[in-house]
């Protein structure tokens, strides 16, 4: 699943880049317009170095948004197999932040759909992780929001209401906490606190 994202591997090359100024930078590519910070997780680690956490290249992850580069502060939900929770956070105003949701890996239904992410992106959310799988991958492509996630999976989840919002959560070798602050990009995904990270300072 997923071969037709971009794969998320954990190498982090030295660029010894500032990381004074983000400023907007637009492109387009395969006819889908790409914002992106010019803040990259190279950089950041290159920065803080072990006073940040990384997640780890494995599970592998893809890039399925229109804008690979995103970030901003951490709001969780944890779920299998039911997207209720997520339906309702991206109901809410984002303010820029990032959704992170553990899926517990599932391959087997997904947990963010074309509406949901239609919706988070028009709400003012920055993107999503999700430690499992997305559908309507296309159509997902060309909207402004930042999705990495293991694969795609064409069926839809139950809706039972079962889930918890804004709890610790853990994949990929690190833990993502409510109001942390997460950079992603090609190469990763780096993790911190927001008064360390956050562009606001």
């Amino acid at each position: 699943m997923g071969g037709s994202g971009h794969y998320f591997g954990g190498g982090m090359a030295a660029r010894g880049l500032s990381l004074t100024l983000c400023r907007p930078l637009t492109v387009r590519v395969s006819n889908t317009i790409r914002t992106m910070c010019t803040r990259a997780t190279t950089d950041i680690c290159d920065e803080f170095e072990d006073s940040v956490r990384y997640a780890s290249a494995s599970p592998k992850m893809f890039d399925y948004g229109g804008k690979t580069r995103f970030e901003g502060i951490v709001s969780t939900v944890q779920c299998l197999e039911d997207n209720s929770m997520v339906k309702e956070a991206v109901a809410e105003s984002g303010k820029g932040r990032v959704l992170v949701i553990d899926a517990g890996g599932s391959m087997q239904r997904a947990v963010v759909g074309d509406q949901i992410a239609a919706r988070a992106a028009s709400n003012g959310w920055h993107g999503f992780i999700v430690h499992g799988c997305i559908r309507d991958s296309k159509e997902i492509g060309n909207l402004e929001i930042g999705v990495k996630a293991m694969g795609t999976h064409p069926r839809k989840t139950e809706k039972r209401n079962i889930g918890i919002r804004d709890i610790p959560i853990s994949f990929a070798s690190t833990t993502f906490r409510p109001d942390d602050y997460v950079i992603v990009d090609e190469d990763g995904i780096v993790v911190g606190e927001r008064s360390q990270l956050a562009k606001e300072k």
